[in-house]
């Protein structure tokens, strides 16, 4: 049986169905999914991609899947923001910036290097959706940006 196919996505707030998925699954190139409705389909781009909110796959029979980013394990930081977010992004760690705290992906260096800083750190859990790169949307990888 041949499975539908998503070989673009498209920006869309709209969909039939939704996948969700978290920071790291939402970068992918070629991929089975399964919708929450159930239905199973290939993603095949191109090169591989940073999907988030408001993204969509259309697939090959024109059914448009959203991509909803899923729950996970994160660490808050709260305290002094702008100093603690500029040692986070020194070290080109994704950030979830928010008016009253920080949100990371749940990392045992960071969490022993933010406590030493007198960061207020709590475990929680809540969809990740950090800030693009500073030249352009999406992940950035290195300094050859």
């Amino acid at each position: 049986m041949d499975l539908p196919t998503a070989r673009e996505v498209i920006h869309s707030h709209h969909g039939e169905d939704h996948v969700s998925l978290t920071y790291e699954a939402r970068f992918l190139r070629r991929k089975v999914l399964t919708t929450a409705k159930g239905v199973e389909f290939l993603v095949d781009l191109a090169q591989t991609s940073s999907v988030g909110r408001g993204d969509a796959f259309k697939l090959s029979d024109g059914r448009l899947i959203e991509v909803v980013p899923a729950s996970e394990a994160l660490l808050e930081v709260t305290g002094d923001l702008p100093r603690l977010a500029w040692h986070i992004g020194n070290r080109h760690t994704p950030c979830q910036v928010e008016d009253s705290r920080l949100l990371i992906q749940v990392d045992h260096v960071l969490r022993d290097m933010l406590e030493k800083l007198g960061a207020d750190l709590r475990e929680v859990t809540a969809p990740f959706t950090p800030e693009g790169g500073a030249y352009g949307h999406g992940r950035t990888h290195g300094h050859s940006h």
